[in-house]
Formats: C-alpha cells, structure tokens, sequence
C-alpha cells in the first residue's frame, strides 16, 4: 500500500511508522511546551512566569533530542533539580501520599504537565526497549519534569488558598 502524503502536511514526521516514536515524542514536548506557556499566562509572579518560560524553552530543547542529538546541559539539569527542591520544601506538609488532581486552574494545568512528564518518560522507554539509545540525560530531565510539575500544583493551590484533597487508592495501600 502506498502511504499518501499531503501536500498541506503540518510536520514532516507525521508518517512515521508505528514503531518508530520519535514523533509521538516530538508531538507530546511540543505540547508540554505549550502548556507550559499557557500555564506562564495564568501567573501573575515575575519569577515563577519567568521560570516556566525557561522551561518551556527546555522542553522544545528536548524535543528533537531522539532525531537529533541532546542539547540540554547538566547545567539545565542541575537548575531544573534545585527549582523542584525549591517547590518541594516550598509545599512540605501538603501531600502525605496522594492528592486529587483538584484545585485552581493553574494547578490543575501543573497536574496535566505532570502527567506529561512521566508520559515522555514511558515513551523513552519504549524507545529504548526498540533498541535504541536514549541519553540518560534526557530521560532524568523528563523524570525531574514531572516532580518539578507536581510541587508547582501544590504550591500553586497553597497561593489560592485551595486545600489539597487526600486520595486513598483502593488497590494500592500502605
């Protein structure tokens, strides 16, 4: 069968075959990008709108690694770990174990990021399992991502004055 090709095609990659997930892994940092910078249009703070627009950058940085080559830095790396430890002692005592994905609309986006991030994570993964080489680099950096997304939602409710809501799971109990 012959895969036709659109002449109005939006990205290059888009026929990819099935087991070839460097454009799945371009589509999905794409739009972790682009919520990223959704989420810096709904903060009123300097530094945090600052801070996500770093980001956003770095995710598109990460974007074509697979294809490519690994741009990032440890240096970003290094930053990225010391603004989730800054969110994570920001945030102490909010979440014992588990929270609902509840609150203001700008935590609720950090959760959906969150998500997103342990998404790449999967998909480099998978990548990886194809036998191919992932830079250990990016998969901390998607890993880190998803912590960093996860202490901004709660540090975001904790500006809103939103409570976090405890999730018991009933499969997986401690």
């Amino acid at each position: 069968m012959e895969l036709y090709r659109s002449p109005y095609e939006a990205y290059p990659f888009l026929c990819d075959a099935d087991e070839d997930l460097r454009c799945d892994f371009e589509l999905l940092t794409d739009e972790m990008a682009g919520r990223t910078g959704l989420l810096a249009a709904t903060v009123d703070d300097p530094a945090l709108k600052a801070e996500l627009l770093w980001l956003c950058e770095l995710i598109y940085h990460m974007n074509p690694t697979l294809r490519t080559r690994l741009t990032v830095t440890e240096e970003e790396k290094d930053r990225l770990v010391q603004a989730a430890l800054r969110l994570k002692g920001q945030s102490d005592g909010r979440c014992q174990l588990f929270v609902l994905t509840q609150g203001c609309p700008a935590a609720c986006q950090a959760h959906l990021l969150r998500v997103q991030g342990k998404q790449a994570v999967r998909m480099l993964y998978r990548w990886m399992h194809r036998g191919n080489q992932v830079p250990p680099l990016l998969v901390d950096l998607a890993n880190l991502l998803s912590g960093y997304f996860f202490y901004l939602a709660l540090c975001l409710n904790q500006a809103a004055g939103v409570d976090e809501v405890p999730y018991e799971s009933r499969n997986y109990t401690v």
